[in-house]
């Protein structure tokens, strides 16, 4: 399984206010696409992927949708009550999850993953507790940098590359 924060990891962290129809501001983020197509790829093979993220966006919902995500849990800074329900629904030990994070609050769940993650925009604090640090930022290939990674450790990249005709 991998987990993952939001802003930050699946997204550059920057928070787009608009105006919506109703005269009110509504917010939004930009989504990677080739992050996109990487998690709908761990999705073919059978690999849960998730976010828990402090904020709750109607963007990260359709995103979830868009990419089928398996766990989505938003509003949550406590993130452990989280991981631990995560698990328990799921029947996935927290030793077969990956989580990648940017920020203080992501620490803890990677101290609990067997693959804690952190992006390159990530915080000094969060790199140095990380198993990994990515060479993309977050929202520019952070994830799909991940996703690529978990698929050739299980020997599932191959598949992907000849799928597109990749020598």
């Amino acid at each position: 399984m991998l987990l993952m924060d939001v802003d930050g990891v699946l997204t550059n962290a920057k928070l787009y206010n608009v105006p919506g129809p109703d005269g009110k501001m509504w917010e939004t983020k930009g989504f990677d696409a080739q992050d996109g197509i990487a998690l709908q790829w761990l999705s073919w093979y059978g690999i849960q992927t998730g976010v828990i993220s402090g904020r709750v966006s109607p963007a990260v919902e359709e995103r979830a949708r868009q990419v089928k995500m398996t766990h989505v849990y938003q509003g949550h800074i406590e993130k452990i009550p989280i991981l631990e329900q995560i698990c328990a629904k799921s029947g996935i030990p927290a030793d077969a999850i990956a989580y990648v994070g940017d920020d203080l609050t992501d620490v803890v769940v990677m101290h609990r993953v067997s693959l804690g993650i952190a992006t390159a925009n990530a915080r000094p604090e969060v790199k140095r507790s990380a198993r990994m640090v990515t060479e993309a930022a977050g929202g520019s290939g952070a994830v799909r940098e991940v996703c690529e990674l978990l698929l050739q450790a299980q020997g599932k990249w191959p598949e992907i590359l000849k799928k597109y005709e990749i020598a």
